[in-house]
């Protein structure tokens, strides 16, 4: 049986990994960092079945996660929208979630190899899962911290603001440690000040500062990441890509995570025909790539269109008026977009 190389241990080639080991195939993972770590993302799977979880082997690791049943979501100071989840979203901090999913990766056999930094040379049983494609010219900013001191009484919040927005997540059972995550222009920094609090300032997200700023940030978890280029990145498409390196959802959906279980899902059969000799690696890429496309496309598309009415003062003004008429078809957009 042929061996998959997989260059990236995030979500995507972790899962990955785990599913093709489960059919005797030989995985080598190659992951430029090490475990446990913090990653910039709200901490919570929008929109992944237990279909999917079940077909790669990885359900019973979220059988103790969270279950967030309801959302509240704000414009500038003033609540715009609050609706229960169609299905609930599962909750649990990525410092867990990677840790799980590395430890099921070699206790399933597994070669995972840490501080091994691989290299975007196309070559044949290579899957590209090392992340996005960096975008230097991007004004775009994620930033992502824990908090304690921060009421949520169990929904995700979601706040926009002038050209960004940030999501609050609870990561905890009884609420009292919370994800901070958002997505930002880049602008300059106070010294000395939270780099959250100062983008939420700059977002003209005042109170939602303040209280930010009254809360208490565990330092170890601030993470930020510059460079953000949103939808396909082609930039790697000679590579046979998943997850984030292949295209980004904007982060408002809460559907990154479960994008990446989903790629992993796409590329399976595919890859299991590869290493069975039933397809060249040029068909076994371009399955993929098809799978990924029909997937994903209208999702990140509509995503994407959303993203640019949240970040422009007309978009914002539309939204705020069809969620107060009560016109907002919630339901359905999150059924599209998860």
């Amino acid at each position: 049986m042929k061996e998959i190389v997989i260059a990236g241990g995030g979500l995507a080639g972790l899962s990955l990994g785990i599913a093709l080991r489960r059919y005797g195939v030989p995985v080598v993972l190659r992951e430029a960092s090490s475990y446990p770590r913090h990653r910039v993302c709200g901490e919570f799977i929008n929109g992944v079945t237990e279909k999917t979880l079940e077909v790669l082997g990885i359900a019973s690791l979220f059988r103790g996660a969270l279950r967030h049943q309801s959302t509240r979501w704000w414009i500038g100071g003033t609540r715009i929208l609050e609706e229960r989840l169609p299905h609930p979203a599962l909750g649990m901090s990525r410092w867990e979630m990677d840790e799980r999913l590395r430890v099921a990766f070699q206790e399933a056999g597994g070669d995972l190899r840490m501080r091994d930094r691989a290299q975007p040379v196309p070559c044949e049983g290579l899957v590209w899962a090392a992340g996005r494609f960096i975008a230097k010219d991007s004004p775009l900013l994620g930033l992502k911290a824990h908090f304690e001191g921060l009421e949520l009484g169990g929904f995700l919040e979601m706040h926009i603001g002038e050209g960004s927005y940030l999501g609050l997540t609870p990561i905890t059972a009884d609420g009292s440690r919370v994800n901070v995550c958002g997505l930002f222009q880049r602008g300059p920094r106070t010294a000395g000040e939270n780099p959250i609090v100062g983008a939420l300032r700059r977002s003209g997200l005042g109170n939602l500062a303040e209280r930010v700023a009254s809360a208490q940030m565990d330092p170890k978890s601030l993470t930020g990441i510059s460079g953000i280029h949103l939808g396909s990145q082609g930039a790697m498409s000679d590579l046979c890509t998943l997850g984030d390196a292949e295209r980004m959802i904007p982060p408002f959906t809460g559907n990154g995570m479960s994008m990446a279980f989903e790629s992993a899902e796409c590329a399976l059969g595919p890859l299991l025909d590869y290493c069975t000799e039933e397809r060249t690696w040029e068909e076994t890429r371009a399955a993929i790539r098809a799978a990924l496309d029909y997937r994903f496309r209208p999702r990140v598309r509509l995503a994407l269109a959303l993203h640019h009415g949240l970040t422009h003062r007309a978009g914002r003004a539309v939204l705020s008026s069809a969620a107060t008429a009560g016109i907002l078809p919630f339901g359905w957009l999150h059924r599209r977009l998860s």
